[in-house]
């Protein structure tokens, strides 16, 4: 399995990246994709993935963080790609929930990482909570049918998955699928998502999946078989039916 969505940034991992990467490793997780939040965490995560073959990065701003998005940014992101090309752009896209950057930060950076992502032929790393309609509406204004890319963590309802579908969109599966208190929305769309459009990650180290026992205080990599299982059970699968499917689904995308 490969992980296409992991914090890998956070202390919890870094305290011991090698020990992180082996217990991965020993569950079935053979890669992991690390998410960027902002072009800080960029260029850390194009030097530690440099490091470990079987890492790899996304470069990009989170829409929390599109207040730290300038009129320079573009460049330095295009410098960024050109020296070490990341396998997707990203974590972005507009979150109105909480609004650490406001409406209109978020849609400036949004807006100039679609435009990259068309120039470098990536697929975009998506990000969104509270903001479906004008995602949906900006991604096909400014990118239409050369869109591609993952919506991350997807928990909405089927209706919003048939809209990022009609983009041509994949769509990212966590652990929040085995949440019997708020993952019927995502349980219930699951069946939709065809086969070739669906992917798995843990979000590590949040969204730990809450039908683990003994439950563990944070998320990890190596959990991603719970996502998987579940995941599987949803679409009437044998776990390892959806995992070679998801598997050439996310080398397909990322061009791995």
């Amino acid at each position: 399995m490969i992980d296409i969505g992991v914090n890998i940034q956070h202390d919890f991992f870094l305290q011991d990246i090698e020990d992180t990467i082996e217990q991965s490793k020993q569950a079935g997780v053979e890669g992991m994709v690390c998410i960027a939040s902002d072009l800080e965490e960029s260029q850390f995560l194009r030097t530690l993935c440099l490091e470990h073959p079987s890492l790899w990065p996304t470069f990009g701003c989170h829409p929390h963080q599109a207040k730290s998005w300038h009129s320079n940014s573009a460049d330095e992101l295009t410098q960024m790609i050109k020296h070490n090309r990341p396998i997707a752009l990203g974590e972005t896209g507009l979150d109105f929930n909480r609004n650490y950057s406001t409406p209109d930060e978020q849609r400036y950076a949004f807006q100039e990482q679609i435009e990259l992502s068309l120039q470098h032929n990536l697929p975009l790393y998506l990000h969104e909570r509270d903001a479906h309609e004008e995602m949906v509406a900006l991604l096909r204004a400014i990118g239409g049918e050369q869109i591609t890319g993952v919506i991350h963590c997807f928990t909405g309802s089927i209706e919003q998955l048939e809209n990022y579908l009609a983009l041509g969109l994949h769509i990212g599966v966590t652990g929040w699928v085995c949440d019997e208190r708020r993952g019927l929305s995502l349980q219930q769309a699951v069946p939709h998502i065809p086969l070739d459009r669906l992917l798995l990650e843990t979000d590590a180290p949040y969204l730990l999946p809450r039908n683990i026992r003994p439950r563990p205080k944070k998320n990890h990599p190596k959990y991603l078989p719970w996502v998987a299982a579940e995941v599987a059970r949803l679409k009437d699968l044998s776990q390892d039916e959806l995992v070679a499917h998801t598997m050439a689904n996310t080398k397909r995308l990322f061009a791995l």
